[in-house]
């Protein structure tokens, strides 16, 4: 049984100096893949290193994510194409999008931060569409707009994964047939997720893909912990017993759609 983590950040587990053992327990845990995200230029170089370190077990992305856009975004993201003439380069785009949950109360610095989101996310899906790569879109509170800015790159959707899906059951069907997909992260585990367990179930298992975030969002039974790749098998068993169907079978599906999302040999 092989799990793929399609989701994590490794730069804090490299900082405390702790990621060989994080990479271990993966490994004991069944985790044998996964995808670390950038996020920003200081840990761009840190990812591309350590997919060479950790080769076909550990594969980067890179982006720009909403969070760290301001008004030099033009500047901070200057670099970026360059990454896909390395030797190794990123499996995907991202992670990319928009974030509305904490704007500015004062309407000028919300509406110029808003603005300033959606030029970079314009900017980099225009990138993707041109390198023909997967992205990894960061939505929250902002489904709707992140939805319009794709529809109008041209961006093929066939490319487009929602990371940590948190939404229901009309914005999931609006993602699936639009040829786009989800990925869902331990919060299907909290106990009062009902709805967005039931809106798992409207996602075909042939494309399903699950993800840990870590080091956020750690799941039941290790909530309240710092999350790491190796949880992802907690999330993986408990979907299994939900969904009744064998773990071993949720596992080669999600391990599949994954590579095959990612354009990795199968």
């Amino acid at each position: 049984m092989s799990w793929f983590d399609s989701h994590c950040h490794l730069k804090t587990f490299w900082e405390k100096g702790e990621l060989s053992a994080v990479i271990q327990r993966a490994q004991n845990a069944s985790v044998l893949d996964m995808v670390t995200v950038g996020t920003s230029p200081k840990d761009w170089n840190i990812y591309s290193h350590l997919a060479t370190e950790y080769q076909e077990m550990v594969y980067y992305s890179i982006g720009l994510h909403p969070g760290y856009v301001d008004e030099y975004w033009e500047q901070n993201t200057k670099g970026l194409r360059s990454f896909w003439d390395k030797p190794l380069p990123p499996v995907a785009f991202g992670e990319i999008g928009l974030d509305y949950f904490r704007l500015p109360s004062e309407e000028g610095k919300r509406n110029r931060m808003i603005d300033n989101q959606k030029a970079a996310f314009t900017k980099q899906l225009e990138w993707a569409k041109e390198l023909d790569c997967p992205v990894i879109v960061h939505s929250r509170s902002a489904f709707d707009d992140c939805v319009n800015l794709i529809d109008a790159s041209g961006l093929a959707w066939r490319n487009v994964v929602f990371h940590c899906f948190s939404e229901g059951a009309v914005q999931l069907n609006a993602l699936l047939a639009r040829g786009g997909v989800a990925s869902f992260t331990g919060i299907v585990t909290f106990k009062n997720n009902d709805l967005l367990r039931q809106t798992l179930r409207l996602h075909p298992f042939e494309k399903l893909m699950l993800e840990t975030d870590s080091p956020y969002l750690a799941p039941v039974p290790k909530r309240g912990k710092q999350n790491e790749p190796s949880y992802l098998s907690h999330i993986g068993e408990y979907l299994a017993e939900n969904l009744q169907i064998n773990s071993c079978e949720l596992a080669a599906k999600t391990f599949r759609a994954t590579r095959k999302f990612y354009r990795l040999p199968i």
